[in-house]
């Protein structure tokens, strides 16, 4: 990666920020005291909780780290619609014993009190997910010190991004976990074949822009990390890899999920936040995945109350369980341990050497 990136990590291994608990101070840490770039997700934080991580993670460790934001969203989303899916997840609410949550009620500008605070108090990186900020804010940010980076899908995307000043594009194939960060929610582009593979989408944006690219999309092991380098890429993310470390904050059900017979693959859904996302495929995805609208952050809010009585109760079948498409790859190491193993495995593939052992101990 360009000189601007390279002194913030030994390791081209970046942690991604998963939204909903899993990004922690205490994994972003571990990853970044073993020489990768950890992460915290503020998407979903209030600013005060955002700011409130990010002093607890400077406590923990003097490397540095970064912050990623989600873009606030146009208001398209059909009223009519979001309230057939309210009646729809009714029983839910009935089984579950919790009500509805209320569709707007989100707080329209907890994203530049962010901004602000970020700005105040400058931070390593900040990534932006969802859609690319204005030449305004990078402009900002770099006279911080910030370098940033923004999630793309496309090569357009990631020209958009380059034009608009971003240091660096994530570039996030059809395979990663959790919410795919498309600029544009089209639900014209829903369906099995929706979206681009992560090597191939690496080398179109390769093409396309001069700026340094992160990859992501279902990374779980060093040898395809080097595949990803060898396509363009100067840095790798991974996020369900290290969604199983006893470092991360993610519920104990959503851990022990990733390798659960009983969730064998992932699909993209609209069924819990009303945005395509990657996650187990569990009961509720099958019965609301094929009717949730296009409507986020609408239906984010709707489902929050049953998504956390689902795991209060201990029912991951009503939780969203996001995860990559290398989910069954997933190793309960130490995430420091898990870096090691990953630059072992990484090196090896750069050496021509032999695949590590299956379970994932580097010799």
């Amino acid at each position: 990666m360009s000189s601007a990136l390279t002194d913030l990590y030994r390791y081209p291994i970046v942690q991604a920020p998963m939204a909903g608990g899993a990004s922690c101070p205490r994994l972003a840490a571990a990853v970044s005291d073993a020489g990768g770039l950890g992460f915290l997700a503020a998407g979903y934080k209030t600013p005060e909780a955002m700011y409130e991580e990010i002093k607890q993670l400077r406590a923990q460790t003097e490397r540095p780290f970064g912050v990623n934001l989600f873009m606030p969203q146009p208001a398209a989303a059909d009223p009519s619609a979001v309230e057939v899916y309210s009646e729809q997840l009714a029983a839910e609410a009935t089984w579950y014993e919790t009500p509805l949550g209320d569709p707007d009620s989100g707080n329209d500008d907890a994203y530049e009190v962010k901004l602000a605070i970020l700005l105040d108090d400058p931070v390593p990186v900040v990534s932006f997910t969802f859609g690319c900020p204005s030449r305004a804010v990078f402009d900002a940010f770099a006279k911080a010190g910030t370098r940033t980076v923004v999630t793309v899908t496309s090569p357009e995307e990631a020209e958009a991004a380059q034009w608009a000043g971003a240091d660096a594009v994530c570039v996030q194939g059809v395979e990663a976990g959790g919410h795919q960060g498309t600029h544009r929610d089209d639900p014209q582009a829903d369906g099995a074949g929706a979206g681009t593979g992560l090597l191939t989408l690496t080398a179109l944006v390769r093409d396309a822009v001069r700026i340094p690219i992160i990859a992501a999309g279902g990374l779980m092991r060093g040898g395809q990390i080097a595949a990803v380098l060898a396509a363009g890429a100067s840095a790798a993310q991974l996020g369900t890899a290290f969604l199983v470390c006893p470092e991360s904050a993610a519920n104990p059900l959503h851990k022990a999920a990733m390798t659960d017979p009983l969730f064998p693959r992932t699909e993209l859904t609209r069924a819990f936040s009303g945005r395509p996302a990657r996650g187990l495929v569990n009961r509720f995805i099958r019965e609301h995945g094929p009717y949730a609208p296009a409507a986020y952050p609408q239906v984010h809010h709707l489902t929050s109350g049953l998504r956390k009585a689902a795991a209060k109760i201990g029912d991951p079948q009503g939780m969203a369980l996001w995860a990559g498409q290398g989910h069954r790859l997933a190793r309960e190491l130490p995430a420091g341990r898990l870096v090691e193993v990953l630059v072992g495995e990484l090196e090896a593939a750069r050496a021509g050497q032999s695949a590590a052992p299956r379970d994932g101990v580097a010799s």
